[in-house]
């Protein structure tokens, strides 16, 4: 039986890195335009300064959604947590609000106004996790965590929409940055994405024997020694900084970090670091296949990345919804 996991596990992660470097290298041939074949040479500097940093922090920015959305459904127990259940989304839109509102009033150059943006809405998302945990009164008991999570992102998104309609002139750019878009993911960017990457990864998988305790219960987890409360801090760190620096580059990107565990564990049964690393290639795949969909369905109209990604996962829960419904209530036996 584990031997067969493990081969699952395996096969899976090969099948993923596979499709991860195809979409990489097909990055390179969708433009504004659509496909185009016969223009990789011929247009060097756009692929390179452009198309690939794009592509790359695309499929960056899903790995952190993919991670954030394992933490988060294995810290919660809850397979339908995502990693903006805590109000990053809200807090992220409002700082991004408020940087517009500011640097509208400013003469800067350009890219002050990038840099500022994205420093806000990385501020907003982390602002609105901790003021959760803050108001939860610790982490002990997840409901109330997650009822605090709402009760943030309810409040947030109210001032964000209030200062859309006192300053009108900031509607567009909120908008996109709320509809979610990988057009403006630079090399500095995906060097931050990675490195944020790298070091959520290798402390989430340190850490994921908490998860593995935490899913036979939290008296269970305690009875074997692990330091619940601590590392439950340590990985709500994780999930924050994760889901801060995707959204701060990328926007709102919905159903990525929901789905890509849970196609993950519809191939694969096992413990909770397999799991993580495997959400991280799914959610870079998803996000990176959005991306290329985004750019070349209907060039050289654009879609905006978060709604096909809210279209297409949306369909995936609802026929996950399907296949429950569909089941009978009291299982094979018939009981309750």
């Amino acid at each position: 039986m584990n031997a067969s996991k493990v081969s699952s596990a395996s096969t899976l992660a090969w099948q993923l890195g596979f499709l991860l470097l195809l979409l990489v290298m097909s990055g390179a041939l969708v433009g504004s335009e659509g496909w185009a074949w016969g223009q990789v040479q011929a247009d060097a500097s756009l692929i390179v300064d452009i198309r690939l940093p794009r592509t790359l922090g695309a499929c960056l920015a899903g790995a952190l959604l993919g991670l954030a959305g394992a933490l988060a459904q294995g810290l919660f127990r809850n397979p339908l947590a995502d990693p903006y259940l805590l109000g990053s989304a809200s807090g992220a839109s409002l700082g991004v609000a408020i940087g517009m509102v500011m640097l509208s009033q400013l003469d800067v150059s350009p890219w002050f106004v990038r840099v500022g943006i994205t420093g806000m809405a990385f501020m907003g998302a982390w602002l609105a996790v901790a003021l959760s945990l803050v108001l939860s009164w610790g982490v002990q008991h997840t409901l109330r965590l997650l009822l605090a999570g709402v009760v943030v992102g309810v409040v947030f998104g109210a001032i964000a929409s209030l200062l859309l309609v006192m300053f009108p002139q900031i509607q567009g750019s909120v908008q996109s940055f709320m509809l979610g878009s990988t057009a403006y993911v630079s090399w500095p960017a995906c060097a931050l994405m990675l490195g944020v990457l790298v070091l959520s990864w290798g402390v989430s998988v340190a850490a994921s024997p908490l998860l593995d305790g935490l899913a036979l219960g939290e008296f269970t987890a305690l009875s074997l020694g692990l330091p619940v409360k601590s590392l439950r801090w340590v990985l709500l760190a994780v999930l924050a900084l994760c889901t801060a620096a995707a959204v701060a580059q990328t926007g709102l990107i919905a159903f990525v970090g929901l789905a890509a565990p849970h196609l993950v564990r519809a191939r694969v049964k096992g413990v909770h670091g397999k799991t993580l690393s495997l959400s991280c290639l799914m959610g870079a795949v998803l996000l990176g296949g959005a991306d290329l969909l985004a750019r070349g369905l209907m060039a050289p109209l654009e879609l905006p990345v978060g709604v096909l990604t809210a279209i297409l996962g949306g369909g995936y829960m609802l026929y996950l919804m399907r296949g429950m419904i569909s089941k009978p209530a009291g299982g094979r036996g018939g009981g309750t």
